[in-house]
C-alpha cells in the first residue's frame, strides 16, 4: 500500500515539472524565430540601399564613386592621379558643323557627294539649273562689249578732235586760221571729252554687270564652307531647294551636313558644387562607351561660364588630344579629371 502510495506521489511531480520545462522551450524557440527574422530584414536592406544601381552611374553629368586601385594604376599615368574622383559623362560634339544650304531658290540637277565622303574647302557638293543665270551673264558681257566699243570710238574721236585742235590754234596764231575754227574745235574737244567720260562710267557698270552676273552663276554651284567629312546627305537630284522654308512644302532648305572631324571634342556637366575641381588645361582621362578599354589623353579647354538652372551643373569642354577615325560625333563618353599625385606617393 505505502508503495502504491509512493508512486502516485513521484507522478504529481512529475506533472507538476512538465508545464514549468514547456515554457521555457517555447521562449527560446521564440527568440530564435525573431533573430532569423531580424538577420533577413538586415540582408534585405543592404542589398536594397547599400548597392549602387547601375543607372545612377551611367547618366550624363552624375559623378561616381572613386574607382578602384587596380583600374586606376591602369588607366592613370603614372604621375596622374583621379582629382578626389571625380567622373562625369557627356558626349563628343564638333564643334564646327554645318547644313550646307543654297543662297538661292533653285532646281537641284547634281549631287555629287554621298554620306561618308571627305571634301575639302570650295569643294562642290550640289548644283543647280543656271540656265537663267547663264543668259543674264551673256546678256551683260555682250553689253559690257559694246560699251567697251563705243568708250574705244570715243577715245578715238576725242585723239582726232585735240589733233586737229593743236592745228587750228597753230594756224590762228600765224594768222592762217579765223578765231571762229579754233572756239569751233576747242568745243568739239570738250564734248568729245565728255562722251568719253560717260562711255568710261558705262563700261565701268556694265563690267560690274558681268560681276554680278559671275556670283549669280556661281551661287547656282553649292560648295563647301570648310574640309570635313559629310555625315547627312538630305537633298536629291530634281528637288526645288531654297534658302527659306517652304511652309509644309516639299522644298529642301539644306543639301547636306559636313563635319570637321579635326573640330571633335568632349562636352560634359559637372555639378555645380563640384566645379571648383575642374581647371583649365587640367589633364583629363576619357573613355567611349563604344571602346571601354580604350584610354584617350585630353584636358580641359574652358569652364563654360554660366550654369544650367535646372539641373545645377556646369558645361566643361574638353579637348581630345589624340586624334582617330573611331571617334565619330555624339558618341557617348566618362572622363576622368586628374590631378598631380601626392606627396610620397611612388612616381
Amino acid at each position: 500500500m505505502s508503495e502504491n502510495k509512493s508512486e502516485l506521489l513521484r507522478s504529481l511531480e512529475r506533472a507538476r515539472e512538465q508545464p514549468a520545462r514547456e515554457p521555457r522551450w517555447r521562449s527560446a524557440r521564440l527568440l530564435l524565430a525573431a533573430a532569423a527574422f531580424l538577420a533577413a530584414l538586415t540582408g534585405v536592406w543592404l542589398v536594397l540601399f547599400q548597392t549602387p544601381g547601375p543607372s545612377a552611374a551611367q547618366a550624363p553629368g552624375v559623378l561616381r564613386d572613386p574607382p578602384s586601385s587596380a583600374t586606376t594604376d591602369n588607366a592613370a599615368p603614372k604621375s596622374l592621379e583621379p582629382a578626389s574622383g571625380l567622373v562625369a559623362s557627356g558626349y563628343v560634339v564638333a564643334r564646327r558643323k554645318a547644313t550646307i544650304a543654297a543662297e538661292i531658290t533653285g532646281k537641284i540637277i547634281a549631287v555629287p557627294v554621298e554620306e561618308g565622303m571627305a571634301v575639302v574647302e570650295g569643294q562642290e557638293l550640289a548644283r543647280l539649273d543656271s540656265t537663267l543665270a547663264e543668259i543674264d551673264l551673256a546678256s551683260a558681257r555682250a553689253k559690257m562689249a559694246a560699251v567697251r566699243a563705243g568708250l574705244d570710238s570715243a577715245k578715238a574721236d576725242l585723239a582726232d578732235a585735240e589733233r586737229i585742235f593743236e592745228r587750228t590754234r597753230s594756224l590762228q596764231s600765224r594768222k592762217d586760221a579765223s578765231e571762229a575754227d579754233l572756239t569751233r574745235n576747242e568745243a568739239r574737244v570738250a564734248v568729245l571729252k565728255a562722251q568719253k567720260a560717260k562711255a568710261q562710267a558705262d563700261l565701268e557698270t556694265a563690267e560690274i554687270e558681268v560681276r554680278r552676273g559671275l556670283e549669280a552663276v556661281d551661287k547656282h554651284h553649292i560648295r563647301a564652307p570648310f574640309s570635313g567629312v559629310v555625315v547627312d546627305r538630305s537633298a536629291q537630284m530634281g528637288e526645288i531647294i531654297s534658302p527659306l522654308s517652304a511652309g509644309g512644302g516639299f522644298t529642301r532648305t539644306g543639301v547636306c551636313t559636313i563635319v570637321d572631324m579635326d573640330s571633335l571634342e568632349i562636352e560634359v556637366e559637372v555639378n555645380e558644387a563640384l566645379i571648383r575641381r575642374v581647371t583649365p588645361d587640367q589633364p583629363v582621362q576619357a573613355v567611349l562607351d563604344a571602346y571601354p578599354d580604350w584610354h584617350i589623353a585630353a584636358s580641359v579647354i574652358a569652364v563654360v561660364p554660366t550654369a544650367n538652372r535646372d539641373k545645377a551643373t556646369i558645361k566643361v569642354r574638353v579637348a581630345l588630344l589624340q586624334k582617330d577615325p573611331r571617334i565619330l560625333p555624339d558618341m557617348a563618353a566618362k572622363v576622368t579629371f586628374l590631378g598631380p599625385k601626392s606627396k610620397g606617393e611612388p612616381g
